[in-house]
């Protein structure tokens, strides 16, 4: 279930903090997943999108050019699906010292253990085959994340199923400074999980990747989406036109359902293939036409927003130092709660 925090003080409102780490450009799969809820978002609350680079760098440390290089096309992505700096601070996390430091008094608070226990962690690793070389940095980023998330004093954090416990261990993180500072010196988060499925892949095998090869990247071309969604997993057991066909696991309606802003019309196309009747050809038309529509405007954004690196790396820094501003506070109220504001006192 999702909450729908939709106050019109600004001062009433929620906080949210969400991002992305700059590991590439963004596709469908980010677009359906969380570009579209921070557009939304936007209007309903404080909201602060943190380009994670540092966080990017805890599995491509040995390649750092690769994150280098895609916070800004990150950020063109943002500004190409709709997400307004004036309403939304866009921020990169390496220029915001407080982070680091706080990542550093939380980790004093959580044992090695605990982050092992971490479901999202024991995912994380085994998905990278890390074996032993398990990167310190790797292991310890629901600390980061938790120092991400409390420097904003964020009451909302837009997260999947698979990202609950990251959530649970931000608020042990914060009950235990609150329990050293004898006070409330942090907030408590909520997660705002979103109602919508993620995307599979293209060939139906598993999460979009760039690498493989099997997603829909925000600025693809007309002829790229076309040839994208010709190879598209079906039902391989419809054979012909007039035999009934599977909807389920179907990448097709998949997409359809996601995508089509008209679902009784989906219905109807559903119930015709599944009593056969419909060809691949025919549902496989109508969602190019369907994805072009969608792409095609932002695709003509995003090359405007990307070739000006300037315009970019201005909106950045111009969120960043109103967030370093923000968080700058909040680590001043930890100092002063683990008594470390010897200097502050005089």
């Amino acid at each position: 279930m999702q909450e729908n925090p939709t106050p019109a003080d600004s001062s009433q409102r929620q906080t949210v903090l969400t991002g992305d780490r700059p590991t590439g450009q963004l596709h469908l799969g980010h677009f359906i997943g969380s570009l579209r809820q921070r557009v939304r978002l936007q209007d309903e609350c404080n909201q602060t999108i943190l380009v994670a680079n540092l966080q990017g760098l805890t599995d491509n440390a040995n390649d750092p050019g690769k994150i280098a290089s895609n916070i800004l096309e990150v950020v063109a992505d943002y500004l190409a699906v709709g997400i307004d700096p004036a309403k939304t601070t866009i921020c990169l996390q390496s220029e915001l010292p407080a982070l680091a430091e706080l990542t550093m008094y939380y980790s004093n608070l959580v044992t090695i253990s605990r982050l092992e226990r971490n479901p999202t962690v024991k995912s994380e690793i085994q998905s990278r085959a890390f074996g032993r070389s398990i990167p310190a940095g790797f292991l310890t980023y629901p600390i980061s994340q938790a120092a991400d998330i409390t420097a904003f004093d964020a009451t909302l954090v837009p997260v999947g199923d698979d990202q609950l416990p990251m959530i649970e261990q931000t608020n042990e993180v914060v009950r235990k400074v609150n329990s050293v500072a004898g006070k409330d010196v942090l907030v408590e988060c909520k997660p705002l999980l979103s109602n919508v499925s993620r995307l599979p892949s293209v060939d139906g095998k598993g999460k979009m990747s760039k690498s493989a090869g099997n997603t829909i990247m925000l600025d693809s071309t007309d002829k790229e989406i076309s040839k994208a969604v010709k190879a598209m997993y079906t039902d391989p057991n419809h054979l012909t036109i007039d035999s009934p066909g599977q909807v389920e696991g179907n990448v097709v309606f998949t997409y359809l359902d996601a995508f089509h802003p008209d679902p009784a019309y989906i219905a109807e196309l559903k119930a015709h293939y599944q009593r056969g009747g419909l060809g691949d050809g025919h549902t496989k038309k109508i969602l190019e036409e369907c994805l072009q529509e969608l792409i095609r405007p932002i695709r003509e954004q995003r090359q405007i927003y990307a070739a000006d690196k300037a315009q970019l790396l201005a909106i950045l820094k111009e969120g960043t130092e109103r967030a370093r501003e923000v968080t700058g506070r909040t680590l001043d109220r930890v100092k002063a709660g683990f008594g470390l504001d010897l200097f502050q006192r005089g």
